[in-house]
């Protein structure tokens, strides 16, 4: 198979959708890769490792769009690359397309079979393919919301881990799944207060077992939330329904309680995020002010810290994308049913039913177009 890999070209995005390693597996096993050059400069890998490993450097992407017979990304297709997309083509990155109308529909018209990262699931239930980088967006949420905390940076004026006499800012994360316990982790190192609030008792169990007393677990109810949303300094959002939407756990109601200059990290904006005044940014402009609520809705968090992520993506799709290139979409989707979870369009029909069910549009299963019971 033809592998095509561009360059990524969404606000300060430097990942890479494959790394030399994952091209000299791929070269292996018989198949071509096209790189376009620079498409490795952001995670610090040259145009000569790619070479060295077996690619061919081309001058542009719309030179890997027109051949490839895969195109391996990182994030989701902007309009001038869906214009390039083409009925038979193979696309294999993150989605995220229950929130994003004008993508479900570019990609229908596109006839690409269009595979998502984010839907792919693993035999215990969970989704291998988003997990890195939810550990990555999960670590760095403590982080920049620390940040944003900062009085110059519009926020309260508050340091994370406080000082002797002193208190530590209240953290709250909503959510208690990969995103989740890695930004309570690295809020706890920092010194934090942290409460984790979550609806599944199993994950308030596994936290409670994991961090101790150290963090305090909560049930998920509205009164809840809105009662910790007013104590917060730090509230960093890491809800996940799979391939839907985000619910939006935190109202414009609730906005209007919490403390001035406090911050919301809203991790689940890919998904749409989960609150009513979230709306996606970038990492040149990452962040928003609501009701004196500062707000970072930056899409694409991990690409600040390409090379890791990079590396930690391509450990995770690297079996995937061997899988497809070897055995051909139909068969490798047939053979293994959670890469075919992933399948969310495929010729101009949706095969995911969350995103379906988010745009009001039909649904055809993957089995129905792979023609398996």
């Amino acid at each position: 198979m033809l592998i095509g890999v561009p360059k990524e070209i969404k606000d300060h995005e430097y990942r890479v959708g494959l790394t030399p390693s994952s091209v000299a597996e791929l070269a292996h096993h018989g198949h071509q890769i096209l790189v376009e050059t620079g498409a490795g400069l952001g995670s610090g890998l040259t145009d000569a490792e790619y070479v060295a490993a077996g690619a061919t450097i081309v001058a542009t992407a719309a030179e890997v769009f027109a051949r490839a017979e895969m195109v391996v990304k990182v994030k989701e297709p902007l309009v001038a690359e869906r214009k390039q997309l083409r009925r038979g083509q193979i696309l294999y990155t993150y989605l995220h397309l229950a929130p994003d109308l004008a993508q479900t529909q570019d990609l229908v018209a596109s006839g690409a079979t269009c595979i998502a990262y984010e839907t792919v699931t693993s035999s215990s239930g969970g989704l291998p393919l988003l997990t890195p980088m939810s550990e990555v967006a999960g670590r760095l949420a403590p982080q920049v919301g620390a940040h944003c905390l900062e009085k110059a940076a519009g926020g309260r004026g508050v340091l994370l881990g406080g000082v002797p006499g002193v208190p530590a800012a209240e953290v709250i994360v909503l959510g208690g799944g990969v995103s989740g316990t890695h930004a309570a982790t690295i809020a706890l190192g920092m010194g934090a207060n942290v409460t984790v609030v979550d609806r599944n008792p199993e994950a308030l169990r596994r936290l409670s077992s994991q961090f101790g007393t150290g963090v305090r677990t909560i049930y998920s109810t509205k009164s809840a939330v809105a009662e910790l949303a007013r104590r917060a300094d730090l509230l960093i959002g890491c809800v996940l329904v799979p391939g839907a939407a985000a619910p939006k756990l935190i109202t414009r109601d609730m906005l209007k309680t919490m403390k001035p200059g406090s911050v919301i990290v809203d991790v689940a904006i890919d998904q749409g995020g989960c609150a009513e005044t979230s709306k996606a940014t970038t990492h040149s402009d990452p962040t928003y002010v609501v009701d004196g609520v500062v707000h970072y809705c930056v899409a694409n968090m991990p690409g600040a810290v390409a090379r890791t992520s990079t590396f930690a993506l391509n450990n995770a799709t690297l079996p995937f994308a061997l899988a497809l290139a070897d055995k051909g979409w139909k068969k490798a989707l047939s053979d293994d049913p959670h890469l075919r979870n992933g399948l969310n369009v495929h010729d101009g029909k949706i095969t995911c039913k969350p995103v379906a069910d988010a745009h009001h549009m039909a649904y055809v299963s993957a089995e129905s177009v792979l023609g398996i019971a």
